[in-house]
């Protein structure tokens, strides 16, 4: 029986799969810590934006070690894709952009640069 080849789009869909379900398990914990600390606004955004780099980390990290090449180049576009999602997502539920530009941004470099290099330490 022969072996399917993977194609890139397969790697990066399943990194970025795999970076959701981190996400989820972290909030799991960020949630759990916030009934049990009764957790600030300003502790529970920084909890969230250390979920969205570590988990944009791991995608590029997994990124780069299944595509080989260019490891940077499919890290950043790991992270980028992943709030690309949580914003395209944010937005069809209604909830819009509530944070602001300068969050916005704020989220959009962390996952980018976390992606990147989460990629190049492959």
């Amino acid at each position: 029986m022969a072996s399917i080849p993977k194609s890139k789009p397969l790697y990066l869909l399943r990194s970025l799969l795999l970076s959701y379900v981190l996400s989820g398990l972290l909030l799991l914990l960020l949630s759990f810590l916030l009934y049990k600390m009764k957790l600030s606004r300003d502790q529970i955004q920084a909890g969230v934006y250390i979920i969205y780099v570590l988990s944009c980390f791991f995608g590029g990290f997994l990124s780069g070690k299944q595509l080989k090449t260019r490891r940077f180049l499919w890290g950043g576009l790991s992270g980028l894709l992943y709030f690309g999602i949580l914003l395209l997502l944010s937005l069809l539920l209604g909830k819009g952009i509530q944070s602001g530009l300068s969050r916005l941004l704020l989220s959009l470099g962390l996952c980018a640069g976390s992606g990147v290099i989460g990629g190049m330490l492959s």
